[in-house]
C-alpha cells in the first residue's frame, strides 16, 4: 500500500560544504536561533493533519515541532530562503537553527554579523544569547572544530568512543556506523574498514559478530581517537591525489604542501563496490577513486 505522505527531501548541509568554502577565513560567528521549528507556522487548512492526542484530549498545533516527518527539510529550506543571500556571496552556513559566519578579517566580519542579525530581525527571529559566540578564531559546528586553515573532529563527541561496547544487534551497528559516517572524509580506506559491519546490516545477512568484525570495530574507534586533522583546500595551488583499491573497495586521499613542506590531506573518500564493480581490472578499481 502507498504511503499517504510525501517525504520532503530537501538536502541538508555536508561536511564538504564547509571543507571547500572555509579557505582563507580566520574569524567566526555561531548564532542559535531561538524555538528552533515553533518559528515555523502550520498553514490553518493543515494544522489538522498533525493533531495529537493526550491524557487531556486533542490537540491541534498552529506551529511546527519537532517529530513530524518533514519537520527538519521544511525548516531547513525555511532558513535558506531568508538567508540566501547571504549564502549565495559565501560567507554564511545554514544547518537548522545553527548559523555560521565566517570572515577573513575582524572588520568584514562586523560588517556581515550586523547585516545578518538585521535579517533575522525584520523576519522576527531570534537568537539564544548563552548559545552564540562572537569573533573567535576557533569554533565548533556540526561536531567539528574550526580554525583558520583547518577543520578536526569536536573532541567532545569523541570522548565516549573509546568505551563504545560492540554492537550486539543489527541496530547497534547501524548506530555506530551512523555515528563513524558522518565523520568518514577524516579516515582513510574507510570503506574498506567499515566493510564487515556494513555487509551485517544487508537485508537477509543473519547477525553474526565474526573476528573480522571486531578488528574492524576496534580499528575504526583507534583511527577516531588519533583525531585526524584535514587542511583547507587552496584551489590555486597543485593537489596531490593517492588513490588505492582492494577486491572489496577504493579509497584515496586529497593532499597539497603545507607551508612546512608536507603533504597534508584535504580530504578522504572511499567506496564500497558493488558485486558488478568487483569484477573490474585493478587498474578501473584504482581509477575509481579518481573518477
Amino acid at each position: 500500500m502507498a504511503s499517504p505522505f510525501f517525504f520532503n527531501a530537501y538536502p541538508l548541509l555536508l561536511i564538504s560544504d564547509l571543507i571547500d568554502k572555509l579557505k582563507d577565513t580566520t574569524i567566526f560567528s555561531k548564532l542559535d536561533l531561538h524555538n528552533g521549528y515553533n518559528n515555523v507556522r502550520i498553514k490553518d487548512r493543515d494544522q489538522w493533519k498533525a493533531v495529537f492526542k493526550t491524557n487531556r484530549g486533542l490537540f491541534e498545533p498552529t506551529v511546527m515541532f519537532f517529530g513530524l516527518m518533514n519537520s527538519p527539510a521544511t525548516f531547513q529550506a525555511f532558513m535558506d530562503d531568508i538567508l540566501q543571500d547571504f549564502m549565495a556571496e559565501g560567507w554564511c552556513l545554514v544547518y537548522m537553527d545553527d548559523i555560521l559566519i565566517y570572515s577573513a578579517t575582524k572588520d568584514q566580519h562586523r560588517e556581515r554579523t550586523l547585516r545578518l542579525m538585521q535579517q533575522l530581525k525584520e523576519q522576527d527571529l531570534y537568537l539564544k544569547p548563552h548559545k552564540c559566540k562572537f569573533d573567535v578564531s576557533e569554533i565548533d559546528f556540526l561536531g567539528l572544530v574550526i580554525r583558520p586553515g583547518q577543520i578536526s573532529m569536536d573532541p567532545t563527541k569523541l570522548s565516549g568512543i573509546s568505551e563504545w561496547p560492540a554492537p550486539t544487534t543489527v541496530t547497534g551497528v547501524q548506530s555506530f556506523t551512523g555515528f563513524t559516517n558522518f565523520y568518514r572524509k577524516f579516515i582513510g580506506n574507510y570503506s574498506t574498514i567499515a566493510k564487515p559491519l556494513y555487509d551485517l546490516t544487508k537485508k537477509g545477512v543473519p547477525f553474526e559478530w565474526t573476528k573480522l568484525c571486531e578488528t574492524a570495530f576496534q580499528t575504526l574507534k583507534a583511527r577516531f581517537q588519533q583525531e585526524p586533522v584535514l587542511h583547507m583546500p587552496d584551489p590555486k595551488q597543485p593537489f596531490v591525489i593517492e588513490t588505492d583499491a582492494s577486491k572489496w573497495a577504493s579509497g584515496g586521499v586529497l593532499q597539497q604542501e603545507g607551508p612546512d613542506g608536507e603533504l597534508h590531506p584535504c580530504s578522504y573518500i572511499s567506496h564500497a563496490f558493488d558485486s558488478t564493480e568487483q569484477n573490474y581490472e585493478i587498474y578501473d578499481r584504482e581509477l575509481f577513486a579518481i573518477v
